[in-house]
């Protein structure tokens, strides 16, 4: 998989996604199935449009990638469900899935290719597979949620359980919750009913405990209590869940504001306002199967380290496995949670609705007990792009789909969100005007309106540092800059012939139109181009320049949001969120990602454009690299101020405390931590300095 991101590879190995792929597997059951009542085939996850066959019998066929499936392989009956002849025998002989891509199928969008990343439509299994079996009633999901009632200043607990009940007659039993913590335990008479049903309980926390709630990182501690739910039932045998329960509540804040129209747009958690100051996150991985724990674990601890306390999860990618939620619950990492529809128009026949509202009623259920989750957002710039009409619809055209926008993301998302999940707020699209977007239908005539709701803000050839360019939005949930990445993770996939600014290997990796074009217009309002008649040090110190750029543009668009959150200016201002575009890469090319970036707490302010600046001598700057436990401490010395001082140790993975400063004293300390075994001598070969009197 390594070789996929090579050179034009994602051209060369397009053949993959247009074939149609079986994967086969031979198995015994470590169980007698005549000896159950049930027994399921479950999926839970497969890319995308399959047909699932054992021993050559259809058992059904699947097209959302996003949805949990389930055979009935045997019922109590003693024969399958789907043949005359019995599944007696514990030897299924083969499992087979067809694969294939069809045409509107709910997959993940940017496997097709993105701005900011390549083409590699995955197919197959992509999580877990299994068989299980069950008597008399079986577990499907289990979660719970918070509440906090002010008039008795008391914490509860809504506890869902949704059960499969094979028997013909309702089981009655008895559900005990102890959380030992907070003094709390109480039992409960329930009865199950046959087929598909849930049990909601409502747990009162002991008042004389003290609750410690949950909250976002740099506010509070993330605390979390143990918690065991027993399911005592007179069919004889009982389940017992374990699971951590977090108390904290959370408000999406949309009211008038004193000295200005139009309407607040930020959240109270735990009844404190919040400014949200975070990413975007796209996939970890072309290849999901890659991404481990320790994967998620290093990205999200870095984002926490760098003083984030949020992330949005954008709806072009896939809703993330359960470590990634379990992580942000653990350091505080706020979750602004898309469903997974971007940038397009989508159908409403009934049976896109149906896998639809499966989709939403898996995942909410799966994820609704995560307390990182602050929103449920129906989707990516889908409102803007009919407001805006990007996909060119003919006037006499524009309510059908908008009344097709509604029918998916109002009467069929948002009602489900409503009735599944109680804890926290909707809204129907990214940006979006929130209540006044409701107001006018649910698309507004101006999705942007820096009065309403959240912006998405993007503008490449106007001067980044001129922060007047920049909107006094509500609050802004995408915006950014590209850069190229280090020339030592683009040497590992490509060939000498590659190593110029504008060679094709260059321009196919530029996935956004102009992109290379614009880099170098925005670095020419401050910085000299690179002059060396070298080209391959013409092409680092081009990069470099990229990195300079993009750090300093965010550094300022970010900053400008920040001081407006405390004024109202012409009527605008209040501004409470900043996630910039984006987090993570996912390939060795240009994009918005910025991760290991600018963090340190000194501003600067240069008084003049630096290509202007006069005086700036050529340091000489040298350091030296020691260990300490399980982290490498650089120590650097300059001869003489060194702006846009970068640090790159090449292959070895891990991260800078501080990186692309200002170095104005002679000595400056930064801590390496690396995220794979390395030493002292592997670093000291690989480290690169490099700052802006290096560039020729």
């Amino acid at each position: 998989i390594c070789n996929y991101f090579k050179l034009f590879n994602d051209v060369t190995y397009r053949w993959i996604s247009l074939d149609n792929w079986t994967y086969s597997r031979t198995f015994k059951t470590p169980f007698d199935v005549r000896k159950w009542q049930k027994v399921n085939l479950v999926f839970e996850g497969v890319d995308t449009v399959a047909q699932i066959l054992i021993n050559n019998i259809t058992l059904g066929r699947t097209d959302n990638m996003f949805n949990r499936y389930v055979s009935t392989v045997f019922c109590s009956e003693g024969a399958s469900v789907f043949s005359s002849k019995p599944f007696c025998a514990e030897h299924f002989q083969c499992i087979q899935i067809h694969i294939k891509i069809g045409p509107r199928v709910q997959k993940e969008q940017c496997s097709f290719s993105w701005d900011w990343g390549p083409s590699f439509p995955t197919q197959g299994i992509w999580k877990d597979v299994r068989i299980e079996a069950y008597n008399d009633y079986h577990l499907i999901y289990f979660s719970l949620t918070s509440f906090f009632e002010k008039s008795a200043q008391q914490w509860s607990l809504e506890i869902e359980s949704i059960f499969d009940v094979v028997s013909s007659k309702p089981i009655a039993g008895l559900v005990t919750v102890n959380i030992p913590k907070l003094q709390t335990r109480q039992t409960f008479s329930v009865k199950l009913q046959p087929g598909e049903g849930s049990i909601v309980l409502l747990v009162n926390i002991n008042k004389s405990s003290t609750v410690e709630a949950w909250w976002p990182n740099g506010h509070g501690k993330q605390t979390g209590y143990n918690m065991t739910t027993t399911f005592i039932m007179e069919a004889g045998y009982q389940i017992e869940k374990s699971s951590k329960a977090y108390f904290r509540t959370v408000e999406l804040v949309q009211e008038p504001i004193p000295g200005s129209p139009g309407l607040s747009f930020y959240f109270r958690i735990n009844g404190r306002p919040i400014f949200i100051k975070g990413s975007n996150w796209i996939p970890a991985d072309s290849f999901q199967d890659r991404v481990t724990y320790d994967t998620l674990w290093l990205l999200l601890k870095s984002a926490a380290d760098a003083n984030m306390n949020a992330l949005r999860v954008w709806g072009g990618g896939v809703y993330e496995q359960d470590e990634f939620y379990d992580i942000c619950d653990e350091i505080g990492i706020m979750i602004w949670q898309d469903f997974m529809f971007a940038c397009a128009l989508y159908p409403t026949d009934q049976y896109y609705l149906e896998s639809i509202r499966a989709e939403v009623s898996h995942q909410v259920r799966r994820l609704k007990s995560h307390p990182s989750i602050i929103l449920w957002s129906g989707n990516n710039e889908n409102e803007a792009a009919i407001a805006s009409n990007w996909f060119s619809i003919p006037y006499a055209d524009r309510e059908v789909y908008i009344k097709d926008y509604v029918m998916l993301y109002v009467k069929n998302i948002r009602e489900i969100v409503l009735t599944e999940d109680k804890s926290r707020p909707f809204i129907a699209s990214s940006p979006t005007n929130g209540l006044e977007s409701v107001k006018e239908g649910w698309v507004s005539q101006n999705p942007y309106d820096t009065h309403y709701g959240d912006t998405h803000f993007y503008d490449y050839s106007s001067d980044c540092w001129n922060w007047t360019v920049y909107p006094k939005t509500r609050f802004a949930s995408e915006y950014g800059f590209q850069s190229w990445p280090s020339f030592s993770t683009i040497e590992k996939i490509s060939s000498t012939e590659d190593w110029s600014y504008t060679s094709n290997f260059s321009l196919h990796r530029q996935h956004h139109e102009n992109g290379n074009d614009q880099m170098l217009q925005q670095i020419g309002y401050h910085f000299k181009l690179p002059q060396s008649t070298d080209p391959i040090k013409k092409l680092k110190d081009t990069i470099y320049l990229t990195q300079v750029m993009q750090a300093q543009c965010i550094k300022t668009e970010t900053e400008f949001y920040r001081f407006s959150q405390s004024e109202i200016i012409k009527g605008e201002g209040h501004t409470m969120g900043a996630l910039y575009w984006q987090l993570n890469d996912i390939w060795q090319a240009p994009s918005w990602a910025s991760l290991g970036g600018l963090q340190s707490p000194t501003n600067h302010h240069f008084l003049s454009s630096l290509k202007d600046a006069v005086g700036l001598e050529k340091s000489h700057i040298s350091a030296s690299v020691s260990q300490q436990d399980d982290i490498y401490i650089f120590v650097l010395h300059t001869t003489a101020i060194a702006p846009f001082v970068s640090l790159d140790v090449g292959s070895i993975k891990g991260r800078f405390s501080d990186n692309g400063f200002l170095m104005t004293e002679q000595k400056k300390v930064v801590v390496f931590y690396p995220w794979e075994p390395t030493c002292v001598e592997e670093l000291e070969k690989s480290l690169t300095l490099t700052s802006l009197v290096d560039v020729v």
